[in-house]
């Protein structure tokens, strides 16, 4: 997996701008450690961050195409295309020649075979640009879920493109305003397609492909999710969903570098586990690797929560010891959740605050740990989207409550009147947000893109419905998270439930069946209820874990009191003073009353971003 970044000017020569594009270039070292390359020629200036995967040797970039000894061609690329193998035979039949075994030149090559259309053709996450020396235009690509992030900045004679934001505002003509819109994604928990935090900034969105000429700037949609119809009966659904799952496995298996699976033991990662088990010993004769993460005295002294039931380590523990995986648990501590450098390149990676508090610190040393035995993951993250895991999509009042319903339940919570993450804001503030008014927006503008069936009932169109606002709005949010956590240490996830060929399948498939059994995730379940222990097969949904060390509230307590005691702290005038010290008159010493903490989270952070980042507000 990669970093790239980019910089095309029509109404300059960039040869000589070495210096910028290594800057931009630099932000993303730590997506590619193991490799840097820029190139430089007429408009177009173009950086690459390598974590080699793939012919650890030969997939060296920027990537140049040749043709009567001229270059025609540069591509910048991350990500892995999973039937490149398939590609390259192909356009060896058409004629192309192959120096590497990469899945960077078959991308490369695809694009001077198929021109923009190449997009439709590889199965996998990714997001490049080529720059194309012939008719001087830049085509930018981006998977179709947004596995791979892709930002973008217009300029008046051309275009900045890179994976993160950083990269992009390490460009001297950028700046670091973040204007109402922007601020809106920063506390959303539902993604508006395209939009990005800083005021000149955009993504391309997923699916989508962006092409720049001179005078001329041109998005097409590639790919979307489409209404069909469902042929199968239950039993069949099962058998094809299973049959797309090793295959899916299989494919994403592949690798030059060390590999394991992340488990939670759930349902979902141990569904990616067990499979990835079976194909490892069968195809290499080795045991999987798998990891969890849990902190000190987290199992022994569990308490359920609102939507935890039980501590992961023991069920991951079990399927371990049932598929033979070579198995480590990643403990942390209080010390480590509140190491400042944690918290901080957490912030960083993503290049904003977030709503979600501990949890970002701890997927960060989770992934961090990680990368110190392998350079690939495999996760279980998106099951829930397409085969209806979270709780809240069974609840018929949250479905029905004209908003995204992982929203409505946010304000059930405790401390979220407010909103996740708002809860020290100042009202002013909020109603110049007006969140209320932007999620009642993005939500219809989702409904009007869901694709539906003819003849649906009343239900199914519901469900149907709500299925497509989680992967289109709820989904991109998760994708960009675990992309940023994991890559700011070089560390590649994958994640097969994210295979469009599932997506599509699974989505058009009936609620009843992906209910039939009167519980979440039948059909998942159906599908690998052979590879499983009982125990893991029957346990209920369990979100990613918080920490529960009464400890960490208090050191939380003691950050805001020292942050609210200095008169430079730039979030100041954005707080609701009574708020916050209503929190420090009143500490609690429960802390798995993770949502109210969010709100102290979310201020400690909002304060280090503004002064990291120097950030310009515009409200």
């Amino acid at each position: 997996m990669c970093g790239i970044a980019g910089w095309v000017d029509f109404a300059r020569d960039l040869s000589g701008e070495h210096r910028t594009i290594d800057a931009m270039t630099d932000t993303l070292t730590p997506r590619g450690p193991d490799a840097r390359g820029v190139w430089c020629a007429g408009h177009a200036a173009l950086g690459h961050t390598r974590t080699s995967v793939i012919d650890l040797t030969g997939g060296v970039q920027p990537m140049t195409a040749e043709e009567d000894g001229r270059t025609i061609a540069v591509i910048t690329y991350s990500g892995e295309v999973y039937n490149f193998r398939e590609l390259r035979n192909e356009l060896e039949q058409r004629g192309h020649r192959f120096r590497t075994r990469s899945d960077t030149e078959v991308v490369l090559r695809s694009y001077l075979e198929w021109g923009a259309d190449c997009a439709t053709r590889l199965e996998g996450m990714f997001s490049f640009g080529v720059w194309d020396v012939r008719d001087q235009s830049l085509l930018l690509v981006r998977d179709r879920f947004g596995i791979k992030p892709l930002f973008y900045s217009l300029r008046p004679d051309g275009v900045l493109f890179a994976s993160e934001p950083k990269a992009l505002l390490a460009h001297p003509e950028t700046g670091t305003a973040v204007d109402l819109d922007g601020l809106r994604e920063v506390f959303s928990t539902a993604k508006q397609p395209g939009q990005a935090v800083f005021r000149d900034q955009r993504e391309v969105r997923p699916g989508h492909t962006l092409t720049v000429r001179p005078g001329k700037v041109v998005e097409r949609r590639y790919w979307a999710l489409s209404a069909r119809p469902h042929t199968e009966d239950l039993d069949g659904t099962v058998d094809h969903v299973r049959s797309l799952l090793e295959d899916i496995v299989l494919r994403e298996l592949v690798s030059d570098v060390p590999l394991c699976t992340t488990l939670s033991g759930g349902l979902d990662s141990s569904a990616v586990t067990a499979l990835a088990a079976r194909w490892q010993r069968k195809v290499n004769g080795e045991r999987v690797r798998s990891v969890t993460t849990t902190y000190v005295g987290y199992s022994e002294n569990f308490r359920p929560d609102d939507t935890r039931d039980t501590a992961d380590a023991p069920y991951a523990a079990e399927l371990a010891r049932h598929v033979d995986a070579d198995h480590t648990d990643i403990v942390l501590d209080t010390a480590a959740l509140t190491d400042p450098e944690a918290r901080k390149a957490a912030m960083t990676a993503q290049d904003m605050p977030t709503t979600v508090g501990d949890m970002d610190t701890s997927f960060y040393l989770m992934l961090r740990a990680i990368r110190q035995h392998s350079t690939v993951a495999l996760t279980g993250e998106t099951a829930d989207e397409i085969f209806g895991g979270f709780r809240w999509v069974h609840d018929d009042e949250l479905v029905r409550s004209g908003t995204f319903p992982w929203v409505a339940n946010e304000k059930r919570q405790p401390g979220c009147a407010n909103g996740q993450g708002r809860g020290l804001f100042d009202r002013s503030f909020l109603q110049k947000l007006d969140m209320d008014r932007y999620y009642a927006d993005n939500y219809h503008q989702a409904l009007a893109e869901a694709p539906h069936q003819e003849g649906e009932d009343e239900r199914e169109h519901l469900m149907r419905s709500v299925c497509y606002v989680k992967l289109a709005r709820w989904l991109p949010m998760l994708l960009d998270r675990s992309d940023r956590l994991a890559m700011t240490s070089g560390l590649e996830t994958r994640v097969p439930f994210c295979d469009h060929r599932l997506v599509e399948y699974v989505y058009n498939t009936p609620w009843a069946f992906k209910t039939f059994d009167g519980r979440e995730k039948s059909l998942l379940r159906a599908a690998v209820k052979d590879l499983l222990p009982p125990s893991v097969l029957d346990r209920r949904k369990s979100p990613y874990p918080v920490t529960q060390d009464p400890a960490y509230t208090r050191a939380l307590h003691q950050e805001l009191a020292d942050l609210l005691a200095d008169p430079n702290a730039p979030v100041l005038p954005l707080l609701d003073r009574s708020a916050a010290d209503e929190v420090l008159r009143h500490p609690k010493d429960v802390a798995q009353d993770w949502p109210s903490r969010m709100n102290v989270e979310m201020a400690l952070q909002f304060n280090s971003w503004l002064k990291h980042y120097g950030v310009s507000l515009e409200l």
